[in-house]
């Protein structure tokens, strides 16, 4: 749902993980966050958020995990939204 993908981008802390998923695959261990000293938590409920909206696939690697954007998916439900969003 639309509403449920703005909500999720208007976090500047997850806004950032966006764009430095855009990159490509990212190790959820390097992925940062605006603020280094947030808890643990903090980092889960964000990538929560991003999964739950559907803007992030989480994927188990090992003993990590894998987050990938999902491009695709966005492009064909919300055209152009991830285009302006990774731009600013």
């Amino acid at each position: 749902m639309l509403t449920e993908v703005l909500f999720a981008l208007s976090d500047p802390a997850r806004l950032e993980i966006v764009r430095q998923v855009a990159g490509g695959t990212l190790d959820m261990a390097n992925c940062h966050l605006l603020n280094p000293s947030a808890p643990k938590s903090t980092k889960s409920h964000h990538m929560k958020v991003l999964r739950e909206a559907g803007l992030l696939r989480n994927q188990p690697a090992g003993r990590g995990r894998l987050l990938t954007l999902r491009e695709e998916d966005l492009e064909a439900r919300f055209p152009g939204l991830l285009r302006v969003v990774l731009k600013g």
